[in-house]
């Protein structure tokens, strides 16, 4: 009986994979002087009840390589996208021309790449959690297991393996935010 049970760690790295994702998508947001519409994705809108992501209430173009334009679609979510941006921590200041909103991106001066290594590592930390919180449900696994027969050693097994493949997805948190880190620094 006891040798049938074993723990999914197949879904445990996958889902952990999904957070590293996540965090890179996050950081290629982070902008590093340049416009690109890839800045506002994480941005989610208040939109007809539920949290909506910014990319389906309007279009979002690029016209030139300190600018990015929104177009919102409803005229009476213009004030949802920009409060949404002004409290997404982009640090960008939103001008409003009737539903196309405009988003001048400023030099980044010392200060601003300070601030944008800050939200860099907040991203991180949101991914570590995420990467702990599929470790927890790992550990859950092995604990229900037990109550199913899992032998002593078996569980030893499924713990040292969900911690190695924790530790190793953190590690790649660390270093994919001290790269991020580096590149913001970087003039």
């Amino acid at each position: 009986m006891s040798d049938d049970i074993e723990i999914d760690i197949d879904d445990l790295e996958r889902r952990m994979d999904g957070a590293m994702t996540a965090l890179r998508h996050e950081f290629a947001s982070l902008r590093t002087g340049r416009a690109s519409a890839s800045m506002v994705e994480p941005v989610m809108v208040d939109a007809y009840g539920s949290m909506t992501p910014i990319n389906q209430v309007g279009t979002i173009n690029v016209p030139e390589p300190r600018m990015v334009t929104i177009n919102v679609w409803d005229k009476g979510l213009v004030s949802k996208v920009e409060k949404a941006i002004r409290d997404s921590g982009l640090g960008i200041n939103p001008q409003l021309n009737g539903t196309i909103i405009m988003l001048p991106i400023p030099e980044l001066n010392e200060e601003r790449r300070r601030e944008l290594t800050k939200v860099a590592s907040n991203y991180a930390e949101h991914a570590r959690v995420a990467i702990r919180n599929v470790r927890r449900d790992g550990m859950d696994q092995i604990k229900k297991a037990k109550g199913d027969g899992m032998s002593e050693d078996d569980q030893k097994f499924w713990h040292d393996e969900v911690q190695a493949l924790t530790d190793k997805h953190i590690a790649s948190v660390d270093k994919a935010l001290e790269e991020k880190q580096a590149e913001i620094m970087q003039v």
